[in-house]
């Protein structure tokens, strides 16, 4: 495994207009990566094993829940320091921005929203310390785009709710402790409901042969007759825009993660350039080579700048999720044309595990589809500037 020795591109200065918490918060990310990631992941990806020891190293370096209240074990930092968390992450590996943004953005956000104190008392601390992991549901086998027409359901029994259906393509359904997953009643009602590993009538299972994620544990979360108690029902809404709303932040990390992968390929193609040696000179010095490299600066810069953008729009609370939509769109598409172009400058090194750029490119692959299509993230914006929605309405 060759030595990571990442260096951001930062081709508009843009370090300055980062705060010193920002820049404290996203190196003390990158080193942690470097340090205890980079080592093991390809070998890890190789074997289709997520390391279970990054859970305690995640928490150690705050990537639980940063954006909490100290109160409930985060730090209070603002949303360019969770992006750029994001981002380093990912740079890493997809299964780390997952766990972290998962864990931090849908379980632990939406309990501290939603929940009664003596649940974010009784989760809130667990999660951030990692010594629970928390699985979030919505997508279904049959029910991905769609989510209006969840077949998961819930009835009223008096004292509990019943419920069955199940939820796939889950990250860390195979090694959650508790999750959280909506379900949908005969009034077109939407529930969040709450449910912990041991709960009779909760399995969960693991989706094994991944092409992508294969450093991530992700499954199924299924529901078998499961009785709930009516505490354990978070929240309840007739309105789909305030259940959709929650995937807002897990978006928001996926446009800053992306990033992360875009610089991580860049990087690694332009040290190879200026190493590798055909027909007497190095093949930075080609001008197809320097032409592919000026794209991919010039591609990565910009959704530097959005995201950067969106993320001042985030802190003051000024972000629509159809701002949210385009920048998880266009980064995620920018990371995948950038990281074909690094695959190309290193030839058939780049298929090998002796770099990262063919293991980004299959998560890429996933994340085209992750927390919304494409398709669906181009519509959104289609919607927002045309006043018509294309969606069934």
């Amino acid at each position: 495994m060759r030595k990571d020795s990442f260096i951001s591109p930062d081709y508009f200065a843009l370090d300055k207009l980062l705060s010193e918490e920002n820049l404290l918060i996203r190196d003390v990310t990158r080193e942690w990566v470097k340090s205890n990631v980079s080592p093991v992941i390809e070998s890890a990806v190789q074997n289709d094993k997520f390391p279970m020891e990054f859970i305690k190293g995640l928490a150690e370096i705050g990537g639980f829940g940063p954006f909490l209240p100290e109160k409930y074990g985060g730090a209070g930092v603002d949303y360019i320091s969770y992006g750029l968390m994001m981002q380093e992450l990912e740079r890493g590996d997809s299964s780390l921005r997952v766990l972290s943004s998962i864990q931090s953005g849908l379980v632990m956000k939406l309990i501290y929203q939603h929940a009664n104190e003596k649940q974010k008392d009784k989760y809130l601390l667990s999660l951030s310390n990692g010594d629970n992991v928390g699985s979030f549901g919505m997508s279904e086998p049959n029910h991905g785009s769609d989510p209006s027409s969840m077949l998961t359901r819930f009835d009223d029994h008096g004292d509990y709710y019943l419920i069955n259906g199940s939820k796939l393509w889950i990250g860390q359904a195979p090694i959650c402790d508790l999750a959280l997953f909506w379900a949908r009643n005969n009034n077109d009602e939407f529930g969040l409901f709450l449910v912990e590993r041991g709960f009779e009538g909760f399995e969960t299972s693991k989706i094994k042969n991944k092409w992508g994620f294969r450093g991530s544990e992700t499954g199924e979360l299924i529901f078998n007759d499961l009785k709930l108690q009516k505490e354990n029902l978070l929240f309840r809404t007739k309105n789909i825009q305030e259940m959709l709303s929650c995937l807002n932040i897990g978006r928001y990390a996926v446009a800053w993660g992306a990033l992360g992968i875009a610089m991580d390929c860049y990087d690694c193609a332009l040290k190879y350039s200026t190493e590798r040696i055909q027909f007497g000179k190095k093949i930075a010095s080609y001008q197809l080579v320097q032409k592919k490299l000026s794209d991919m600066i010039t591609e990565i810069t910009k959704i530097q700048i959005l995201v950067w953008r969106l993320g001042k729009l985030m802190n003051e609370s000024q972000a629509t999720f159809e701002q949210i939509s385009l920048a998880k769109r266009s980064s995620v598409s920018m990371a995948s044309e950038v990281a074909v172009i690094a695959r190309s400058i290193l030839g058939g090194m780049g298929v090998t595990a002796e770099y990262p750029v063919m293991r980004h490119i299959l998560n890429l692959e996933v994340l085209k589809t992750y927390q919304g299509t494409e398709e669906i993230h181009t519509l959104i914006t289609g919607k927002s500037i045309t006043g018509i929605s294309a969606f069934r309405s």
